[in-house]
């Protein structure tokens, strides 16, 4: 991707990737998950997205108290830019707008 990412207009990959919850994170119990290893992170849906998503105003609902790792990705860094073009060459698509 060349230029200046659209954070107006992203899919929020970063939305599907694992979370690991670390000591000191302070994220409501409903929206986490223990995985078969014993991990604590942060729970996602059927369709892989993480749950504290605002569907309806496509931002996270624990902005305030989103987790450590959340804090740190830098949107439109080296990282969020590699995971945006691995998603949509493999023909990625938007989370669905919801209305209410």
């Amino acid at each position: 991707m060349s230029g200046a990412s659209d954070c107006n207009r992203c899919d929020a990959v970063c939305c599907r990737l694992t979370v690991v919850l670390q000591p000191g994170d302070d994220v409501p119990a409903r929206f986490t998950d223990v995985t078969e290893a014993g991990l604590s992170v942060m729970a996602r849906d059927d369709e892989g997205w993480c749950v504290a998503i605002d569907a309806s105003r496509m931002c996270c609902s624990i902005y305030e108290s989103r987790p450590d790792v959340c804090r740190r990705f830098v949107m439109d860094g080296p990282y969020c830019r590699e995971i945006r073009a691995d998603y949509l060459d493999r023909g990625g698509r938007g989370i669905p707008l919801v209305m209410y």
